[in-house]
């Protein structure tokens, strides 16, 4: 068996190796950059390595041939010769001082053209060049998607430089949330962080080199509480408010009476409108993103009841309710991203307005909740263009011992309502790795790998070829490459747990106490020898 995650669409093994030198001599018909000081380019007949353009092949696909005599790629992009390059690299064990690639016939291309993952940089901040190590372990996987949650409540990422305030204010909280969700206990410490238009640039640039298209989200019309922070106008209420550090969960909100740590955008004023506009400006001009995500998640609707402005809005557009007045916004924001070339991708919960246009194909809809969506079912199958991000197998933030590595690896579109006839509507899946309870990089890490490994399979190999004891056997094999890269990855211990005591211990804690419970086991168990 090969030792290969993702596994291939077709792959026969078959007898010798091929031993790579200490310093590899490479042929190339694509200009391979990123093998500069790696690789030695050479004629032909002296290349350990040739890779040769091939039209015929899909854009992200590949061929692999390794025989004795060396190793011959075909692929019709430089993308597709990096996959199967990631291939021979996982193949021999690179990143561990391996250099025998056994011998083999590959014919690779992805299940999905829309692999992602998603990392919250709101509630806890990921400096540029963690984001740059990151987006090279995605690449390693062959995910070719990173969705960059740049705006929330708890913090404003991005500099927009028409609005300086949004980082100068917004980007800053002056405590923390900690212990849980129904916690109430706060760091009283300042917490801030933002990225410049300049580093943007150049992780968007740094991305796009190994095929990872960024998304970037900044949230309209809720989770605006930063942004109001900064400009209070922009509210149905101008009043002074801050930047919030509690996360919304249930209990802190009622007992600390914070009802406002969700706060939306007046949906009747001019000035609203400039905000946006001027936002996504700028912001579409630093990302060449195909899709602008929007949010349009949990938006509170109390003070557009109340709100004299957003009921002219509403009467004038003869909107029944407020739940069309977000589908009238939706629509507008919509059209405007489509006058830039761009789609809006939007959680799930768009779909509760009747009046959202979906029939103009320009909006995705990203399926997140955990609860049966019947609007985002009646959606794909009639055609509309979705996202798969289930809760159950792929909110990453969550504890193992709530969903375990298996829910991930078995993750099918038809368990949630895509009839298989409309299969084809969904372009891709994305891991979600929201950071309320995910303060540093061993815990990010932890949750997500090998989780990751696990989206990587499903988004990019047929579903007839996954299995997931086989999936295991490989994993195994890579663990060494984790330790090797100084990736912290969940040991089996946590990533599939069976004590079904601690494992309640784990969620009890994860919501009241201690929600890095499972970090800190993790790290226990590692240094025992667990792997």
């Amino acid at each position: 068996m090969l030792s290969l995650i993702p596994m291939p669409k077709k792959a026969k093994e078959l007898e010798g190796t091929y031993t790579l030198p200490q310093s590899v001599k490479i042929y190339s018909e694509f200009d391979l950059t990123l093998l500069n000081g790696k690789c030695e380019p050479c004629e032909r007949d002296r290349a350990d390595i040739v890779c040769l353009r091939n039209e015929n092949i899909p854009r992200e696909g590949y061929t692999l041939s390794v025989s004795e005599g060396g190793i011959e790629i075909s692929a019709s992009t430089e993308i597709g010769a990096y996959y199967a390059l990631q291939s021979v690299r996982k193949l021999c064990h690179y990143d561990c001082g391996g250099r025998d690639v056994p011998c083999c016939e590959i014919e690779d291309e992805p299940r999905f053209g829309f692999r992602g993952v998603e990392l919250d940089v709101s509630r806890h901040f990921y400096d540029a060049d963690y984001i740059k190590h990151f987006l090279d372990l995605l690449f390693m996987e062959k995910l070719n998607v990173f969705h960059w949650h740049l705006t929330d409540d708890n913090g404003w990422r991005i500099e927009i430089k028409k609005y300086p305030l949004l980082t100068e204010i917004g980007s800053k909280r002056a405590y923390t949330q900690i212990g849980g969700w129904k916690s109430l206990e706060r760091e009283e410490k300042e917490y801030g962080g933002f990225y410049t238009q300049e580093q943007i640039e150049e992780i968007v640039a740094y991305a796009k080199e190994r095929g990872i298209t960024i998304v970037p989200e900044i949230d309209f019309p809720a989770h605006c509480a930063a942004a109001i922070a900064a400009y209070s106008h922009l509210a149905c209420r101008d009043i002074k408010s801050d930047v919030f550090g509690f996360f919304g969960g249930m209990i802190p909100t009622i007992l600390d009476k914070n009802l406002s740590w969700n706060r939306t955008l007046c949906m009747g004023k001019d000035e609203t409108f400039e905000f946006i506009y001027g936002v996504l400006d700028e912001v579409c001009e630093l990302f060449d993103s195909p899709y602008i995500h929007l949010g349009g998640d949990e938006a509170p609707k109390d003070e557009w009841k109340k709100c004299p402005n957003c009921q002219r809005v509403m009467k004038e557009n003869s909107l029944k309710d407020e739940e069309e007045l977000q589908g009238w916004f939706e629509n507008k924001l919509s059209d405007y991203l489509a006058q830039k070339g761009r789609k809006l991708i939007g959680w799930n919960e768009i779909l509760k307005a009747s009046n959202v246009n979906t029939d103009n194909k320009n909006i995705v809809v990203q399926y997140w909740t955990p609860q049966r969506d019947k609007n985002a079912e009646c959606y794909v199958n009639s055609g509309g263009t979705m996202i798969m991000s289930k809760h159950q197998s792929f909110y990453f933030d969550m504890p193992y011992a709530q969903y375990d590595l298996k829910k991930t690896y078995n993750f099918t579109t038809s368990k949630f309502g895509v009839e298989k006839a409309h299969e084809k509507n969904i372009i891709g899946v994305e891991g979600e790795l929201w950071t309320e309870w995910i303060r540093t990089p061993e815990r990010l890490e932890m949750m997500a790998f090998p989780r990751i490994q696990a989206l990587s399979e499903v988004a990019w190999t047929p579903e007839s070829k996954r299995n997931f004891a086989d999936f295991k056997t490989r994993l195994d094999d890579f663990k060494p490459t984790f330790d090797a890269l100084g990736v912290n990855y969940a040991c089996d211990r946590i990533a599939l747990n069976k004590n079904l005591i601690k494992k309640a211990k784990i969620r009890k804690l994860f919501f009241r106490g201690d929600p890095s419970l499972e970090t800190k086991l993790n790290r226990e168990y590692k240094q025992k020898g667990d792997r």
